[in-house]
């Protein structure tokens, strides 16, 4: 058995992302396995044909997927459940539902939201994951016209906003729900903001992440989750 929780992962997945905020919160030490785009539902046959990442292993074996139950699970094993133990459970529940929904769709659109866009995040991407030599060539020519073209496209398409517009105005809810705290949960952050920071951070590792700097009081309440971060 391994010496540490594993968590599986994508370093450009989104749902990666928000696990990450929340192990590097508590302090939790993790071993993290970066797998092959290319190679997942081999890597990851271990989880009983769940194909995406994360995938979360504890030592003793146990294998949780889906990034949110996997930060619950985590929240409960490993920090007594602190970070979820909400005051209003039906506004909780209801406000990551709208992020996993919202937050986590409005991720492509900027990042591939247009052809230039698209080149400059497929050619981060082949850099940043564990492809192979020749793999990685032929994602950064090939990968960013199948993103542009058959998805970000039509999903900046479908909704009618400019990616940075979506953003804002997704960001302008999320601030009008905290209010006047500090965080969604209160004077310290809770699982709630955690999901809502690793969406925003995935976009971090890229140059469209200066139109999330853009928006004031979006940015103000990241950066107050990210100083928590035991890193």
């Amino acid at each position: 058995m391994a010496d540490l929780p594993e968590m599986h992962m994508l370093y450009t997945c989104p749902f990666c992302w928000k696990v990450r905020g929340l192990v590097e919160h508590i302090g939790l030490e993790t071993e993290f396995v970066q797998v092959n785009p290319l190679k997942q539902k081999k890597q990851l046959a271990f989880a009983g044909g769940w194909k995406k990442t994360p995938v979360w292993r504890d030592v003793d074996g146990t294998v949780v997927v889906d990034s949110t139950p996997i930060m619950m699970h985590i929240d409960s094993k490993y920090n007594g459940g602190r970070l979820a133990n909400f005051s209003n459970i039906e506004r909780a529940d209801e406000r990551i539902k709208w992020l996993d929904l919202h937050f986590s769709k409005a991720t492509i659109p900027i990042l591939y939201g247009s052809l230039f866009s698209a080149l400059k995040t497929t050619t981060r991407v082949s850099k940043l994951e564990k492809f192979g030599f020749f793999s990685k060539r032929i994602y950064a020519w090939m990968g960013f016209p199948i993103m542009w073209g058959f998805i970000a496209r039509k999903r900046v398409k479908r909704d009618g906003r400019s990616p940075k517009k979506l953003w804002h105005d997704l960001l302008d809810e999320w601030c009008a729900e905290i209010g006047q705290e500090k965080f969604y949960g209160g004077d310290s952050p809770n699982l709630v903001d955690f999901i809502a920071f690793g969406y925003m951070r995935s976009i971090s590792p890229y140059p469209q992440f200066s139109q999330l700097r853009e928006h004031e009081a979006g940015f103000s309440w990241y950066e107050r989750v990210e100083t928590t971060l035991q890193t």
